[in-house]
């Protein structure tokens, strides 16, 4: 087990060193230092003077790769890349364009994030597992047939409606919940109140019916039959047995996803203006502020790789059949 777990951390590293190497061509693919310096300073007439002026500020003023002036390492280490770049694999985010300390930005940023990502994610889950519990006790009747149609219909909706329609009903209709904004302590509950029923809901439908699949599946098995001619009762067959036993597909997708709650949600937070680390990779994505998108890439994806690590661990704490060799 130790051995899988640390081949797994090594191919995570690969995979960052990969990532990272991407982001970074992509972006100076797209844009060029000096249109970065025009959007940072405003406007199209600039002078040259204030575009070289603000890429020597920022380091930018240096080759992309390799610096043919330089000798030696210096070659290397002289260049925008392994400055800007080489020092996420520590960790080390270094300062957005706007001269801001991005670490700490993230740590500040990462609590809003956290208040609204773990509420939406066990309550969300729990709801999911409820209602597909409910459809499969009530199989082939017509509270089956309709919660079915309800599901398809709610995963056909984007989530952008959800947020919308919340906003309008709950917040300009029956004033019950701020429109948007956040406050610290006790009084982010309100704030947070309606972005979390709105997470909940849009995403009660493709996961209801995943899991409602996944339950009827287990329903038919051989164990289920058993358990049914010893005289358990329905409800004893569907929380004791086919629940548990349903439990590796739900621990994949619940497990890897953990990590990646730190990073927020880039559409609610940016519509009901909740200062996390989503609100801060969009406006960096429209400021085009590359420190900052590619540090948030990195994290993303050194957060995604750790849960997948503990998605696979997972596996033989709920089944011990499952060993890694």
């Amino acid at each position: 087990m130790i051995g899988y777990v640390l081949r797994r951390m090594l191919y995570g590293v690969l995979i960052l060193i990969g990532v990272n190497l991407f982001t970074f061509v992509l972006f100076f693919a797209v844009n060029t230092p000096d249109d970065m310096a025009r959007l940072a300073i405003g406007g199209q007439r600039v002078s040259a003077d204030a575009i070289t002026k603000w890429k020597v500020e920022r380091g930018y003023d240096k080759p992309l790769f390799i610096n043919t002036q330089a000798r030696g390492l210096e070659q290397y280490t002289d260049t925008i890349f392994y400055q800007r770049s080489v020092p996420l694999l520590r960790f080390d985010f270094g300062a957005s364009d706007e001269g801001r300390d991005i670490g700490r930005e993230i740590g500040k940023r990462m609590w809003p994030s956290l208040a609204l990502a773990i509420p939406t994610f066990i309550l969300g889950l729990l709801v999911s597992i409820a209602f597909a519990l409910l459809l499969v006790f009530f199989r082939t009747t017509h509270l089956d047939f309709w919660g079915v149609v309800l599901c398809v219909v709610m995963l056909s909706i984007s989530g952008l409606f959800y947020i919308i329609a919340g906003q309008w009903l709950f917040s300009k209709l029956l004033r019950l919940v701020p429109y948007s904004g956040f406050a610290g302590g006790w009084d982010a509950l309100k704030f947070l109140a309606l972005p979390i029923l709105v997470a909940v809901i849009a995403r009660l439908g493709p996961e209801a019916r995943f899991l409602r699949s996944l339950f009827l599946e287990e329903v038919g098995k051989d164990y289920v039959r058993t358990a049914r001619a010893k005289g358990l009762s329905e409800r004893v067959v569907l929380f004791k047995h086919v629940l548990r036993n349903a439990m590796l597909p739900i621990l994949t997708g619940a497990v890897s996803a953990l990590p990646l709650l730190f990073m927020g949600s880039l559409i609610s937070e940016s519509f009901f203006g909740i200062p996390g680390l989503g609100s801060y990779t969009i406006d960096a994505i429209s400021g085009q502020d590359f420190s900052v998108v590619r540090a948030m890439v990195f994290l993303g994806s050194a957060l995604y790789i750790l849960g997948l690590i503990l998605a696979d661990i997972s596996y033989t704490l709920a089944d011990p059949r499952v060993r890694f060799e």
